[in-house]
């Protein structure tokens, strides 16, 4: 059997199916296998007939067919399949060849699964993959990290099939070490939970409130997405909001208030938590899934209090400017949440990310992808240690303007009784950061008093660190100082 197929991949679910193709397509040469040999016989039927694709009926068959370094992708559920298949190839490979999990993996399994797979001289490689079937397709943004010597080995077959910007710049470049590319798409699923939060509570305000139609909603996102708010998921909330059902009403009309999740938006936000960044706004479209869960209770509840929504009354032009201009600015937070995280993982394990690569990778092929990522690419650029994305003047300008309008409808939604978790959390986000002075010496004063967790003083040096006796009887044992 030839050794002359440049890439093998496992796992032949429509992610896949479509990357192997897509693959192909650009000129490489893949072997297919599945666990479910038969489906490997259907795909090559299939899909993949009249192709360059060749299959695979079992793992040593791929691996032999593989050009050295040998390569093989798993696209397969994450988790202990991962380490099955990782288990089952290692006595089949050799030192120097690549294996690279494309699924959407747990960063800190990734970590584990390079420094394993070093100890044997297997490279190993975490790629971030977006864009969903269709980005497989024709172009999807990678976000590969790892072993570093296996990129040169990776990088023409990753940067041929992804996406594309408008100057011809492949969304995919090296991420960095270990789990960061996984990191990195974890953060990005993480986004794309805000942004697809913060779209459905405009819809609510428009629909709940300024009584839009469906029809009327769809040419609102449609003219959303020739402004600056022009991405992928306003384009696609415009086309749900044009489909009818059989009976000529809306389908979206129709379909149960329930999201469901897989786990990426809640490690995003338990990450945030361990490494201390106010992740706010992700955080509450992550609760918001699970508030969503809760169908029948808020139905009991709904009738239990007599609960409505009242009408937003007013021009309704002006609330539409208003609710855009909104939603551009908690977008901005979304994204600069994100990147805060980021860096800070980046400080944390040394992984030395290019914040401006990153947008570059988002700017086409996957879900995330807006107009605006170029101006985040051009803010790291001019200052690569931008701490916060506001601070940048092109997004500082932005936030200034549209803060008027974004409390407006903030408080609309409140006196109306529009949930907007996410829109709110992320003006509240942006005035504490705004703040030089917060309330939190209140709040060291009482964890000294009932803990003697002792508090530092705004005319005392940083790092000088005080306890009280606040009531007379207590001592001046002061306990050990921590964050918490």
């Amino acid at each position: 059997m030839r050794m002359n197929a440049d890439i093998g991949v496992i796992g032949l679910a429509v992610m896949g199916q479509n990357l192997i193709l897509n693959m192909n397509d650009n000129g490489y040469k893949v072997v297919a296998y599945n666990r479910t040999t038969a489906k490997v016989d259907q795909f090559l039927e299939g899909p993949a007939k009249g192709t360059n694709i060749v299959g695979a009926h079992s793992l040593a068959q791929l691996v032999a067919q593989l050009s050295v370094p040998r390569k093989v992708m798993l696209m397969v559920r994450a988790g202990t399949v991962v380490d099955d298949f990782i288990q089952a190839l290692l006595p089949l490979l050799d030192e120097g060849d690549i294996i690279i999990d494309g699924g959407n993996s747990n960063f800190p399994d990734s970590n584990r699964r390079m420094t394993e797979l070093a100890e044997h001289g297997i490279h190993f490689v975490g790629t971030g993959v977006s864009g969903g079937e269709l980005g497989a397709r024709f172009g999807p943004s990678l976000m590969p990290g790892g072993a570093a010597a296996a990129w040169p080995a990776l990088k023409p077959i990753f940067q041929s099939i992804a996406a594309k910007t408008d100057a011809g710049e492949p969304c995919c470049d090296w991420v960095g070490a270990a789990g960061s590319g996984h990191f990195v798409k974890m953060v990005h699923n993480g986004i794309e939970y805000g942004d697809m939060q913060l779209i459905c509570e405009c819809y609510q305000f428009m629909q709940a409130g300024l009584g839009l139609n469906a029809a009327q909603m769809q040419q609102v996102f449609s003219d959303w997405n020739d402004s600056e708010l022009n991405s992928y998921l306003i384009e696609i909330t415009a086309d749900i909001l044009a489909v009818k059902d059989d009976d000529g009403a809306p389908l979206l009309d129709k379909i149960l208030d329930t999201a469901g999740q897989k786990g990426t938006g809640k490690w995003t936000g338990i990450n945030a938590l361990d490494l201390g960044i106010p992740l706010t706004l992700i955080s509450e479209a992550v609760f918001a899934r699970c508030l969503s869960a809760l169908k029948d209770q808020r139905q009991q509840a709904q009738q239990l209090f007599g609960a409505d929504i009242s009408a937003v009354s007013g021009d309704r032009a002006e609330w539409l400017e208003a609710l855009r201009q909104a939603l551009l600015a908690a977008k901005i937070i979304s994204y600069a949440q994100g990147f805060m995280l980021m860096r800070e993982a980046s400080e944390q394990n040394h992984w030395d990310l290019n914040f401006g690569n990153v947008a570059m990778m988002w700017r086409g092929g996957c879900i995330i992808r807006s107009a605006f990522l170029g101006n985040i690419r051009d803010a790291f650029e001019s200052d690569p240690q931008l701490p916060f994305l506001g601070l940048d003047p092109y997004f500082k300008q932005i936030l200034q303007q549209s803060l008027p309008a974004w409390r407006k409808v903030a408080a609309k939604a409140i006196e109306s009784g529009i949930p907007m978790p996410c829109m709110t959390a992320a003006l509240s986000f942006l005035d504490g950061y705004l703040c030089g002075r917060l309330p939190a010496n209140l709040l060291q004063a009482q964890r000294d008093y009932f803990g003697a967790h002792t508090y530092e003083r705004v005319d005392r040096p940083r790092g000088e660190f005080f306890h009280t006796d606040w009531t007379g009887s207590g001592g001046d044992v002061a306990s050990t100082t921590y964050d918490a």
